[in-house]
């Protein structure tokens, strides 16, 4: 994601400490091993978030269970420093920091500061990577500058399904917001 209101300020963007140089960056894992990359992040003292959700399975023995799953199956985030990337890498099941081949590449600050903040009690699901459909901008809340593509709920809710994308990543989280949260931008080409 890319784009995000005009009215934030640089001072929203700039690190959470000053003097700090820390930044977020994404880090794929091995299939199925977030959970154990983000414990082990927390054991070696560097922060890091693993968006969660909730989903409910059956087994073939018929009990149902709530599990807690990775929002962005194969990816945790991390607020690190230059010097800390080596360390990073050095966890078993990471394979490596998403970049551009040659350099990791840091993400926006309030992209990952908002997903926090605002996906909680959401309804937040994985979804399929999207790129055409309505795109509408989030106009208020957690989740405010926001830009993703809609898709309207059953029924006469007020609730409305918003794909939001993160782009360098290429996946996608589909929340649910009130419609009176979104600004629809038109169709996308």
């Amino acid at each position: 994601m890319s784009t995000f209101p005009a009215a934030t300020s640089a001072a929203s963007i700039e690190p959470r400490f000053s003097g700090d140089s820390s930044r977020w960056f994404a880090v794929y894992t091995s299939p199925n091993h977030e959970k154990r990359v983000t414990a082990q992040f927390g054991l070696r003292g560097i922060e890091s978030y693993l968006p969660l959700y909730r989903a409910k399975r059956r087994w073939k023995n018929g009990c149902t269970v709530t599990l807690e799953l990775p929002l962005f199956p194969g990816y945790v985030f991390v607020h690190i420093t230059a010097d800390q990337r080596v360390r990073v890498l050095a966890v078993p099941s990471v394979l490596w920091i998403v970049g551009n081949g040659r350099e990791p590449l840091p993400l926006p600050d309030v992209e990952i500061e908002s997903l926090r903040a605002g996906l909680s009690g959401r309804g937040a699901q994985p979804h399929p990577y999207l790129t055409q459909g309505h795109r509408a901008r989030i106009c208020c809340g957690p989740l405010l500058g926001w830009e993703g593509v809609v898709l309207w709920t059953k029924g006469e809710s007020r609730r409305v399904r918003v794909v939001l994308a993160l782009d360098s990543i290429m996946k996608s989280v589909a929340v649910e917001v009130d419609a009176e949260e979104l600004e629809l931008l038109g169709a996308a080409a």
